[in-house]
């Protein structure tokens, strides 16, 4: 007969977060190939050639208004007919109108890649509202230098489809 401990001691283990330090646009190598900066009171936005890296002000609550002003900085910058690659880099917490989304999804065919770059538990949840209106067409990331190696190839291999020469 096998005998019981005497002292029955049970380990309390809290849940294991891992914290990844998520890099800012800033932070890349690949910032020496930036066009343009366009500073908004909602978010800063990167314009790089044929791709756009917005980072969202922490708290914003992210209208389609505020979305247009973003949209009419890349015809500004890009030219209209163009189609982009568009990176979202959640380093900090925001909120989209709900809403707003269907106006997102009309709007959809302004972009030919779309990433989302997080690793908060937030991130991932609104990641799946936006793929009830993008339709698994959203690329997840949990870094931003796999996010942007990921869509400049995308874009070089779209433009050259195209027949369009690099700048």
């Amino acid at each position: 007969m096998q005998e019981k401990p005497k002292n029955n001691v049970i380990f309390i283990v809290p849940p294991l977060y891992v914290i990844f330090a998520m890099k800012r646009v800033k932070d890349l190598e690949f910032f020496k190939n930036i066009r343009e900066i366009r500073e908004f009171e909602f978010g800063v936005f990167y314009y790089f050639e044929g791709l756009v890296i917005s980072e969202m002000k922490e708290g914003a609550l992210f209208n389609w208004e505020m979305a247009k002003k973003a949209i009419r900085a890349a015809h500004e910058i890009f030219g209209e007919d163009q189609p982009i690659a568009y990176i979202s880099n959640r380093i900090n917490s925001y909120t989209v109108v709900p809403g707003d989304w269907v106006k997102f999804y009309k709007n959809r065919h302004q972009l030919d890649f779309y990433s989302v770059v997080g690793s908060t538990q937030g991130s991932f949840a609104s990641l799946v509202l936006e793929r009830m209106f993008f339709q698994n067409s959203i690329n997840q990331f949990s870094d931003l230098e796999s996010a942007v190696e990921w869509s400049v190839h995308k874009i070089k291999s779209r433009n050259k489809k195209l027949g369009i020469l690099p700048q």
